[in-house]
């Protein structure tokens, strides 16, 4: 029995996410070396072992999601809208705590910690998908889009600003692209950008002459600042990460002969493009830059090809979120970009977030495996592909 009869929808994602596995495995394996010393008594297999099992997890998690019909997601993209918000606000005021940041939550008897805002993120792209699909015909009316899709996307980045900018500003991000691709017209895109510059510039204006007057004012203030001040004391992390990135052009070092990972401390996850820069080279850095944008560009394939309006934004609303994210963490390691903590999509370390990943590209795959199934019939006799 060929593989290809269980593994349905686009194979070039299947192929993408696999190659991406794959460089994970090897560069956590040799990026985790301090972290093992600190923690395992330099037991570097604990962690290869560990986080190997969670992207075999994840596999399974993503070929699961991939065989359900995507349409179910509508109905559950509410219910976890409204678990959404009592999860974040039980974040900020009881979460995990690092760096004066309540982003985590424990989940009771295994140990393991989940980022809500990764929940949330899921939750808001597939009901902004929804709404837009059902509010087609009212879309010309500017209270439709208030009520049913920016009063749930403000109150979800809101929730998520105070102890994460950077994810609720790629989330908002994220639905103002579905926006427009779900045919909201201009002038009303316009209107909301237009309305969140001037609360950026007189937000930021406020905690920048006053940063205590949010617990992380401070903390964004001191970044800014230093990203363009270039002091490499205070840009330790970015200077560090800018060394590896010319140690290892272009050519690279060579698998695990990295020396910055003794000296970045979030080497196995926010900083870990650079240090597949070091010891990959420039070519490989590329390369999963190449990817991403593939993974985007057959995305948009689906949604050229997919008969319903759902499913196509939910396949470019979902990898938009996952390539934006990857282009973050790569900007920031190469010190285009302030330090912002967002992982690289599929290749950082971690565990519930490459879970949630999982599922957000089972979903993107149960949208193709609706299209190409129906494709396959007129291949065969020769008749015309419908696109829409």
């Amino acid at each position: 029995m060929k593989l290809t009869n269980y593994i349905k929808g686009d194979r070039v994602i299947w192929m993408v996410v696999l190659l991406l596995t794959l460089i994970s495995i090897l560069v956590v394996y040799s990026s985790s070396n301090t972290l093992a010393q600190r923690s395992k008594g330099g037991n570097t297999e604990y962690f290869l072992i560990k986080h190997g099992l969670i992207c075999l997890m994840g596999f399974v998690i993503m070929y699961m999601v991939h065989k359900v019909n995507y349409r179910i997601f509508s109905r559950i993209s509410q219910i976890g809208l409204w678990i959404s918000v009592p999860l974040l606000l039980f974040t900020l005021i009881k979460g995990v705590s690092a760096g004066e940041a309540n982003r985590w939550l424990e989940i009771p008897g295994i140990g393991l910690t989940f980022q809500t805002s990764d929940f949330a993120k899921l939750a808001l792209i597939v009901y902004v998908a929804r709404a837009l699909t059902l509010k087609q015909d009212e879309l010309k009316d500017f209270k439709v889009i208030l009520k049913y899709i920016l009063f749930p996307v403000s109150i979800i980045c809101a929730l998520i600003f105070p102890a994460n900018f950077s994810t609720a500003a790629l989330i908002f991000v994220t639905c103002l692209l579905i926006m427009f691709v779900g045919r909201v017209p201009m002038k009303f895109i316009g209107l909301i950008v237009g309305a969140c510059i001037l609360l950026a510039v007189i937000g930021g204006s406020v905690i920048y002459v006053k940063p205590d007057i949010m617990r992380r004012g401070a903390t964004w203030k001191a970044r800014i600042e230093n990203f363009f001040n270039g002091d490499s004391q205070s840009n330790y992390q970015s200077e560090q990460a800018k060394i590896a990135v010319a140690r290892g052009f272009p050519v690279g070092v060579g698998p695990g002969n990295s020396t910055q990972r003794n000296f970045l401390p979030q080497a196995a996850s926010d900083f870990i493009f650079a240090i597949i820069i070091e010891e990959y080279g420039s070519l490989m850095g590329l390369t999963l830059l190449f990817l991403y944008l593939i993974l985007f560009f057959r995305a948009i394939r689906i949604l050229r090809k997919a008969d319903k309006t759902f499913g196509g934004l939910l396949a470019v609303g979902l990898s938009f979120s996952l390539v934006f994210q990857a282009m973050i963490n790569m900007a920031v390691a190469v010190n285009l970009f302030p330090v912002t903590g967002q992982p690289l999509p599929l290749v950082s370390m971690g565990g519930t977030s490459i879970w949630f990943t999982s599922i957000a590209i089972g979903i993107i795959l149960s949208v193709s495996r609706q299209v190409y199934d129906k494709e396959e019939p007129q291949e065969e006799e020769g008749g015309e592909l419908v696109t829409a």
